[in-house]
């Protein structure tokens, strides 16, 4: 009996740790998702070089927003998911959350002292913050499936990303408040850095909850009572030949076909809505003649809608399968999500709302149906080796349309004179159809993968889950 009480006990306790270490580790990924999207509601700011004292127009804001993806696309998610595996999660975690807290510095530092050379080092400094928001999210990402292993993960990882994208409807709501819209004014070195600062702060806190973490997982693993596993699920590399990185790995994966064609559907969605959020102020605000708070509220409604629909869609393709269908149909909805911000009449916001809706719906479709169908085409043994590859993919199309955008946008700034109010709504129209050309594109990658599904239903795409 005694046994059996303290049995209970120290099962008690393995359950109220997990969810202690879960709340740890959502934590630096709230700050990371806040911090990237901290401008993209107050993106207008950068419309014109002249409207702060920073100096920075809309295509040098295009440089910056591209830069997130810059050490991630050369090279730096492979390795490191390398040093992930061969450090494990407590020091190689620690290495990149403390490298995206000093890239934030960095920015911040930048936005404050401004002169000529804050493009730069903002630059610099958002690479750093890139790779280790990426690398550290990985790593959370396998704490999670440690932690929560035999037990609610789906809950757990579901958790940890609903938590995440509030970070960025924080940033989107919270920024107009922080640097308020005045016609004509300036902004000072100080005000158009205040979300920055916020988001040390909140960077800061994750900063002493990783800490915390690291000492829950050390504990963890030195005692079996808490763990209530094996020891082989402890955080250790394996030294088993077949779980070491092997660069004939990469090369399968790269000749499988079927890879490239999903590898392509992701950078093409998520391109045409990562890429728009970075710019949403810039479109929404002249399109719609909304102020930035009211701008802010509509963009947020991207994140939110993912937080509430993405696990429902999630158990739809779980059960009801047809996971390339719903692909297809969550790319259809995006690209009327963007016809709708390109020709809806201008000074509407109902269509602006209408076209978010859409946008959220689409957000909350695609990445339900896209991830699980990885395993399904490849080996179990190239898992990790075939999401990175996606992940630097995908990267690389960020890179590259945020920069595009930032260029349109820059290239159809306003000027004074009488086509001043024509040039102004031009810019966000020139985006936009970039932006419904990559939805064209995906539908059509999309579909291609449906027609990858009925030619080899082994694969097993579209049945549902057992």
């Amino acid at each position: 009996m005694l046994g059996k009480v303290m049995a209970s006990r120290g099962n008690s306790k393995a359950a109220w740790l997990k969810w202690a270490a879960l709340a740890c580790l959502v934590v630096p990924m709230f700050a990371s998702y806040y911090f990237d999207d901290m401008f993209s509601s107050i993106s207008y700011l950068f419309e014109d070089a002249s409207l702060t004292m920073l100096g920075w127009d809309a295509a040098g804001y295009g440089l910056y927003a591209s830069g997130y993806s810059v050490l991630c696309v050369f090279g730096g998610l492979v390795i490191g998911g390398i040093l992930l595996d061969k450090w494990g999660v407590r020091v190689s975690g620690s290495l990149f959350v403390g490298m995206m807290v000093l890239g934030a510095g960095i920015v911040t530092a930048s936005l404050l002292h401004g002169g000529e050379g804050s493009l730069t080092a903002a630059y610099v400094g958002v690479m750093l913050f890139g790779l280790g928001s990426e690398i550290a999210g990985t790593a959370v990402t396998r704490s999670i499936a440690k932690w929560f292993r035999g037990g609610p993960i789906a809950l757990a990882m579901g958790l940890q990303l609903a938590i995440a994208r509030l970070g960025t409807a924080f940033a989107l709501v919270i920024s107009p408040r922080l640097v308020q819209e005045v016609s004509g004014h300036v902004y000072t070195l100080s005000e158009t850095a205040r979300p920055a600062l916020l988001g040390m702060g909140l960077m800061a806190l994750g900063l002493i909850l990783w800490a915390l973490f690291v000492a829950l997982d050390h504990r963890k693993e030195g005692d079996t009572s808490l763990s209530g596993e094996s020891r082989e699920t402890e955080d250790v590399p394996s030294k088993e030949g077949k779980d070491e990185f092997r660069m004939r790995d990469v090369v399968g994966v790269l000749r499988n076909k079927n890879f490239w064609v999903l590898g392509l559907l992701c950078v093409l969605f998520y391109s045409s809505i990562i890429a728009f959020k970075k710019f949403a102020g810039a479109i929404l605000i002249p399109r719609f003649d909304i102020p930035a708070s009211a701008a802010g509220w509509m963009v947020s409604m991207l994140p939110f809608s993912t937080v509430i629909f993405a696990p429902l869609f999630g158990v739809l393709v779980d059960k009801a399968g047809h996971g390339t269908r719903w692909m297809v149909t969550g790319a259809i909805l995006a690209l009327v999500a963007h016809l709708l911000l390109a020709f809806a009449p201008e000074g509407v916001p109902f269509w602006g709302y209408l076209a978010m809706v859409l946008l959220g719906f689409g957000y909350s479709l695609v990445p339900a149906a896209l991830w699980p169908s990885v395993p399904k085409i490849v080996p179990d043994k190239v898992l990790g080796t075939t999401y990175a590859l996606i992940y630097w993919v995908q990267n690389l199309g960020l890179l590259s349309f945020k920069w595009i955008a930032g260029v349109i946008l820059g290239r159809h700034t306003a000027a004074p004179g009488p086509d001043a109010a024509a040039s102004a709504l031009s810019g966000p129209v020139a985006v936009e159809m970039m932006f419904v050309a990559l939805c064209v594109a995906a539908v059509a990658t999309a579909l291609l993968f449906r027609r990858v599904s009925r030619r080899n239903p082994a694969l097993g795409l579209d049945p549902p889950s057992r």
